[in-house]
């Protein structure tokens, strides 16, 4: 076995970050994470979350003018430009960076704690599932905040908030602290299992590519 790791989910990446031992400090883990988090979200969350979270307050409206998700997509876009689809998206960087970071952050070194300096020892499915669920509540709790923020800029109330900063100083003030941990238990709930099974599978599936794919 060549001691896989889960810090970085491109092996060719992860590889050219390592240092001479094959292994990734805290700090260049941080920064895998983030990455990931930050092409994450301008490639595929970004959009997606704005078209969703559209759809979902345009259908809560007495009046809803989006007859399906297809035809809120072309309504958007025909409306708005692609521009549309991009709404809150320093927000979303925010959110989706730290929320990586903080993921493989928190389970780097759970793995490493069990793997007790040895690199290439298995820690086992179960062990595997509570470091990533353990990760993923520490996701939550630590960007919450920017979550709250990244939905309300996507949201049909955009138009209220000149920009990120504003919005956070909106709901800081109408709402305080507690605003910003709106939706935390709900979306605990979700994230913990999701992270879990995510990481779970992912280390099953990296160790069914090692027999394939060699890399130095």
């Amino acid at each position: 076995s060549s001691g896989i790791n889960a810090e970085w989910p491109l092996r060719p990446g992860r590889n050219k970050m390592v240092d001479k031992d094959g292994k990734l400090t805290q700090t260049r883990t941080v920064l895998c994470g983030l990455g990931a988090g930050v092409m994450e979200a301008i490639v595929i969350v970004c959009p997606m979350e704005t078209v969703k979270v559209k759809f979902i307050h345009d259908q809560n409206q007495p009046n809803s003018k989006y007859k399906g998700f297809f035809h809120g997509v072309k309504e958007i876009v025909k409306q708005e430009g692609i521009r549309g689809t991009y709404q809150g998206l320093t927000a979303t960087i925010l959110k989706q960076g730290s929320n990586q970071a903080i993921r493989f952050f928190v389970f780097n070194n759970l793995k490493s704690s069990f793997q007790g300096g040895d690199n290439s020892k298995e820690i086992g499915i179960a062990r595997t599932f509570l470091c990533g669920g353990i990760a993923g509540a520490a996701s939550v709790f630590g960007n919450t905040p920017l979550d709250v923020v990244k939905t309300r800029m996507q949201g049909l109330d955009r138009h209220l908030y000149r920009n990120t900063l504003h919005c956070a100083q909106e709901v800081l003030k109408h709402d305080g602290v507690k605003g910003f941990y709106k939706g935390t238990v709900p979306r605990l709930g979700r994230v913990v299992f999701d992270v879990a099974f995510v990481f779970t599978i992912y280390e099953q599936t990296m160790k069914l590519l090692d027999y394939v794919w060699k890399t130095d």
